[in-house]
């Protein structure tokens, strides 16, 4: 597969496809589950390669898994950073397992953004299988990037706020 199906980024040397200047002061922080390894280190990669594109250098944060992203992103939000990315992966099984770490993780997350006021970019694949997973993570011959998308949501949402805080 091709990554011809990537929306063009909206960040290119530290600046938004409007001009916005991204502050290097801005704080971001990446929270990363530790399960399903080769597809977490393309998220990861993808967040990461944002970053740099932004001119931010983020901090990586490691849980254990993807029920655990919800309790390391609110303690990051209270700790002065202004955007949070928020990256793990859910494979459907044989069991109910799928849809309570999916609804716990997801509904966690939206908490912590709609009450600390930071923005958590949503990078959680919930996919059936390890192939759809695969092809979501940014990999060679991945067709999306959703670490990179998670990164650049966070980015550019903790800018918006920050113009309406003005």
């Amino acid at each position: 597969m091709s990554n011809a199906g990537r929306a063009a980024s909206r960040i290119s040397r530290g600046t938004l496809d409007d001009g916005t200047v991204i502050p290097r002061r801005m704080r971001v922080a990446i929270v990363a589950a530790s399960w399903h390894e080769e597809v977490m280190d393309g998220l990861i990669a993808g967040a990461q390669r944002v970053c740099v594109e932004a001119g931010l250098d983020p901090e990586l944060v490691r849980v254990p898994g993807s029920f655990e992203l919800s309790v390391a992103a609110a303690v990051l939000a209270s700790r002065k950073y202004q955007a949070i990315v928020a990256l793990g992966v859910v494979i459907r099984g044989g069991t109910p397992h799928f849809d309570y770490v999916c609804q716990a993780a997801t509904n966690g997350l939206t908490e912590v953004s709609v009450h600390t006021g930071v923005p958590v970019g949503f990078g959680l694949l919930t996919c059936d299988d390890e192939k759809q997973a695969l092809d979501r993570a940014g990999l060679p011959g991945s067709s999306e990037d959703k670490g990179a998308e998670a990164a650049e949501a966070a980015i550019v949402t903790a800018l918006t706020l920050d113009r309406l805080h003005a």
